[in-house]
């Protein structure tokens, strides 16, 4: 068994996100294509004495607001694999670098982390596809944050099919104050359906993935889309500045980020990544601003040390 194991879990950005009717299990179908871009956040796994039980640790922006019970999905994901053979008694410390409740798969991305450190700390030896198989049972974000890249993802996003992509994407997102629940968007999303007629069943734009396959950052950002998007602002109608001044500024395209109310915009390159970030900054409509490229790896282990 080894001393302690770091893994790093990347963040997440729908660059489309097509929702379905509710379905009778209480869930939405979803057709969408994940990217995983350059925000982090850390995990390290470290044994601690038999009957110490689970200790989490969350550090950096946000932490605050994060659950240390047994509903943090960290939490669930160790609880996941005790019966595969990993010990119950672990200290986990997270450092936050994904925005809390941005819609950009922070809890996520520390279930993707546990999953991975968790069968290294104990040597499990799980495959990949065991672990994607359990990531899928604690949301439907967690099995694309192991895969990382740029993938199209269907049924509840579980599904994951990889998708061909030519280039590196530069990435300004843009963080509200507050977050936004999911659940809660989901839920307005239906009420701004109901009586509409019938739902359609989602699909991923082929213009979305023609762009992709030739590498063209503007026809991406011509085709970024979200289905979410109405309802994030239905709840939250100050995105809508946000999103406007992106498209002043000459953003190739943006978008509300899964559920917000993080929004996500495409720049030509990253000189223009920078003077995008310097126009939100000043137009005080955000709490903070950050960049990052994409795609990335998925979660992957960055350190690991042996007993002494």
């Amino acid at each position: 068994m080894l001393a302690s194991v770091t893994v790093r879990a990347p963040a997440k950005v729908n660059l489309a996100l097509g929702v379905g009717p509710l379905r009778p299990d209480g869930y939405h179908g979803l057709a969408t294509v994940f990217h995983a871009v350059g925000l982090y956040d850390d995990l390290v796994a470290t044994p601690l004495p038999a009957g110490s039980g689970l200790q989490l640790v969350l550090e950096g922006e946000g932490a605050g607001r994060v659950p240390l019970d047994d509903t943090n999905l960290a939490a669930r994901a160790l609880a996941a694999l005790v019966p595969y053979g990993a010990s119950p008694d672990v200290s986990l410390t997270i450092r936050k670098g994904i925005p809390v409740a941005g819609g950009m798969a922070g809890g996520s991305a520390d279930a993707a982390g546990t999953l991975v450190a968790i069968d290294a700390l104990f040597g499990l030896g799980l495959s990949r596809d065991d672990l994607l198989d359990i990531a899928a049972t604690l949301g439907s974000d967690v099995p694309f944050v192991l895969h990382g890249g740029t993938v199209v993802g269907s049924d509840t996003g579980t599904r994951l099919t990889p998708a061909l992509v030519r280039g590196t994407y530069h990435w300004v997102f843009v963080l509200a104050e507050e977050g936004l629940s999911t659940p809660l968007v989901y839920r307005e999303f239906d009420r701004l359906h109901a009586g509409t007629g019938p739902v359609p069943e989602p699909t991923v734009p082929p213009e979305l993935m023609a762009a992709l396959r030739a590498g063209d950052a503007a026809a991406l950002g011509k085709s970024l889309h979200n289905d979410l998007q109405a309802a994030a602002l239905s709840l939250r109608p100050t995105l809508a500045q946000v999103l406007s001044i992106g498209d002043e500024y000459g953003a190739l395209g943006g978008v509300v980020s899964g559920s917000g109310p993080t929004c996500a915009f495409l720049a030509r390159d990253d000189e223009h990544a920078v003077d995008l970030a310097v126009a939100f900054t000043a137009s005080g409509v955000c709490r903070t601003v950050k960049r990052a490229i994409g795609p990335v790896p998925g979660a992957r282990v960055v350190d690991q040390r042996a007993e002494v």
